[in-house]
């Protein structure tokens, strides 16, 4: 049996575009090793040269498509986080169904997915027990910013390159994350993907980022 939260989840995301756009890599070709080196620089500048997501304050807001093999849908989100503490939204603004998980040193508190607000002591495993849905929370806040995540936390990671020196795919903990186009983060100036599609498995993730936010 499907739980609860699941449905009510899947119900959120089936307002917005279910399909998000992608773009082709271009750009001249840049030796590997200048890439990976440019990307230490990169992970530095964003707070991540070790790996620890949570810690740099970021946001974006975009839209996001999910599916799990069985549900699907697609939706807007929120995602803010920093100094330790997330807060994550998803909406579907027709319907005016929300569902928001926020993260701090006392734990996870997950609202919409039932009626009244969970808690637990893992963001992720809070998620998938209510709905169904297996979201790696934690490695999500360094993926999004195509970063690989800290090896001790999430395993070994391997990041590859586009012909413009941009991380174009990491592998980390089962997932691939790809990314495709860029803009600028506007407290560092850094590339930032416009979008990401990860994938483990039958779930998928897809988010087109509309911007990146400085918080």
């Amino acid at each position: 049996m499907r739980p609860a939260g699941a449905l009510a989840f899947a119900a959120i995301l089936m307002t917005g575009c279910s399909t998000l756009p992608s773009a082709p890599d271009a750009g001249a070709r840049v030796p590997a090793g200048d890439a990976a080196a440019a990307q230490q620089a990169r992970a530095a500048a964003l707070g991540l040269a070790d790996g620890r997501c949570g810690i740099p304050r970021w946001g974006l807001s975009g839209r996001v498509a999910l599916s799990n093999g069985r549900d699907g849908g697609s939706g807007r989100i929120v995602w803010s986080q920093g100094g330790g503490t997330l807060h994550l939204e998803l909406s579907a603004p027709v319907t005016r169904q929300s569902w928001t998980l926020d993260v701090d040193a006392d734990g996870a508190r997950l609202q919409g997915a039932s009626g009244e607000p969970l808690r637990g002591a893992d963001a992720a495993g809070l998620v998938r027990a209510s709905t169904g849905w297996d979201v790696p929370i934690a490695a999500l806040g360094c993926w999004l910013r195509a970063v690989a995540a800290a090896p001790e936390a999430f395993g070994s990671a391997q990041t590859e390159f586009g012909g413009d020196g941009l991380p174009r795919r990491i592998l980390q903990g089962g997932w691939t994350i790809d990314f495709e186009g860029w803009q600028p983060d506007p407290a560092s100036g850094q590339p930032m993907p416009s979008r990401v599609f990860a994938s483990r498995g039958d779930d998928r993730v897809r988010l087109a980022v509309d911007r990146w936010t400085a918080e």
